[in-house]
């Protein structure tokens, strides 16, 4: 939020003093808008947020398995009105998971190959339950037959 930002520029033992009309026309909103929050610096909507949000810690305190689902009915029931979502919303931001729900593991990234693949080979199998393990092949030359065997 950028209003407590005009504030410090505009306060009298500031370093430089730039009044407020400039810091919001450069920072891109009213000097209306700065006016109305240095009425009123917490809103309505942040006021009942942090009420949600400590009737949430209280209800996962209490079961550590419940999610934000659980966390809604908990809530709804204490007389609370909220959607799932800004339930949702506000857990998230506070990190209140289900201890059993948290998945773990999914951004790992896979790790170096254990070997060299030398043979670059592809060995499919003809028909179901056949698969072949070494791959016999001739490679005619000019000169002389190679019969190759690889592993």
């Amino acid at each position: 939020m950028m209003f407590p930002l005009v504030r410090d520029l505009a306060a009298l033992d500031a370093p430089i003093r730039v009044p407020i009309t400039v810091a919001c026309r450069v920072l891109g909103f009213s000097p209306q808008a700065f006016y109305k929050w240095v009425k009123n610096p917490i809103s309505d909507r942040d006021w009942d947020d942090a009420h949600l949000i400590n009737a949430a810690f209280d209800a996962h305190a209490d079961d550590p398995t419940f999610g934000y689902r659980f966390i809604a009915d908990e809530l709804a029931e204490l007389g609370f009105t909220a959607s799932e979502r800004r339930v949702w919303r506000l857990c998230s931001q506070q990190r209140l998971w289900s201890v059993l729900a948290k998945k773990k593991g999914r951004n790992r990234k896979p790790g170096p190959p254990v070997h060299d693949d030398r043979v670059q080979r592809v060995f499919t199998a003809s028909r179901p339950n056949q698969l072949w393990l070494t791959d016999i092949t001739e490679h005619k030359t000019t000169w002389i037959p190679v019969i190759v065997a690889t592993p």
